[in-house]
């Protein structure tokens, strides 16, 4: 795990290679393989289609969740700082960067709980890796208490638990055991007073893997499909700067590793959960896609982080903009409301249909 202050610059480093370097996948989404069907005739106003979902019993103005990104070092206060604001004015929820920061060290606790200083009655999703819920070669499991730590800090809503095995495998002080991870992970869940939210984060989710984490008590899944920010090329452009062979070699060739994000909201769906569609969403259209093959919320995380690099008018623009589009593709195919693209017509092309009949997503 490495010490306290070994983590809290591991999270500056990630937010600088983020915002700077050319890490997203190389991959697709696959939400450009899927296709609305139009309809000539609107039934509504554009301005009255209804963009509001229901996530978690929390009532969203849009279905948008700023995905957890940062937290854990000085520069992240403001970043959250600026996206909370937002959220508490577009009415959309909020997730956290990991925490493991912050129970090491509390005086990093304010670079998360401002989230709830400036959005005191928005969705806030709290975080936790998977991979400290076992113990690791350098560090002990996290205790049921830490993990309540974890919400209170946020006052949080839910709690995320972040799968990130692929990051940890290239990462140069990654943690690589999961002996005990199937006993843990139900253990956590039972531990918190929250939802807990299972969350991948880049790699995409099997629909085994979806049935098996609704089966240890997660209310919602957050499937991180390949298509936005690749994690292993993030840790690969940390190992070079290390001199670190392997990573950089890791890094490389599994830089576009995974299932893409529309194939794994298929896969996940059949968990019966709520589903978060995260991994390359960039636009409304996007978003409309995911919704229209299940998914119940999307997740937006890097563009969010260099439009709040940027200052609250970017972030404010950026959701804008998002929101204008996804109307547009619900008001186009003939609906009233976001729950009608679950019913309307669509037709899946491309590497994302060979996914789905190879899988059997069908």
């Amino acid at each position: 795990m490495g010490s306290a202050d070994e983590v809290e610059a591991r999270k500056a480093e990630h937010m600088r290679v983020v915002a700077r370097g050319d890490v997203d996948s190389r991959a697709g989404a696959g939400c450009g393989d899927v296709h609305l069907a139009h309809e000539a005739l609107p039934v509504v106003d554009l301005d009255e289609v209804d963009l509001g979902a229901t996530f978690l019993g929390h009532r969203l103005r849009a279905p948008l969740l700023i995905a957890g990104m940062t937290g854990g070092h000085r520069a992240a206060r403001e970043v959250n700082a600026v996206l909370a604001a937002a959220a508490e004015r577009h009415g959309v929820a909020m997730g956290l960067g990991s925490q493991r920061a912050a129970l090491r060290s509390p005086h990093l606790a304010d670079t998360y709980s401002v989230a709830r200083e400036l959005a005191p009655s928005s969705l806030l999703v709290a975080n936790i890796g998977a991979a400290q819920l076992v113990r690791q070669r350098n560090g002990d499991p996290l205790t049921p208490e830490q993990l309540g730590e974890a919400v209170g800090m946020l006052r949080a809503d839910a709690l995320a638990i972040h799968l990130n095995f692929l990051e940890e495998t290239v990462q140069p002080e990654g943690d690589r055991r999961v002996s005990g991870l199937r006993e843990a992970l139900p253990a956590a869940v039972a531990a918190v007073a929250v939802p807990c939210v299972a969350k991948e984060t880049g790699a995409g989710m099997s629909r085994g893997a979806a049935l098996e984490l609704a089966g240890m008590g997660f209310s919602a899944l957050d499937v991180g499909g390949v298509g936005g920010t690749s994690f292993a090329a993030v840790e690969g452009e940390r190992a070079a700067e290390r001199g670190d062979r392997r990573g950089v070699a890791l890094g490389r060739v599994f830089r576009d590793w995974g299932i893409p994000a529309a194939v794994s909201v298929l896969g996940a769906a059949a968990a019966g959960l709520p589903l978060v569609a995260t991994g390359g969403v960039r636009t409304g259209l996007d978003a409309a896609c995911a919704i229209a093959l299940g998914a119940t919320l999307v997740g937006v995380a890097r563009p969010l982080l260099m439009a709040a690099l940027e200052g609250e008018a970017a972030v404010d623009a950026w959701i804008g903009q998002f929101v204008e589009e996804l109307r547009v593709a619900i008001f186009l195919t003939g609906g009233r409301s976001l729950s009608d693209l679950a019913g309307c017509g669509r037709v899946v092309l491309g590497d994302t249909r060979r996914w789905i009949e190879d899988l059997g997503y069908g």
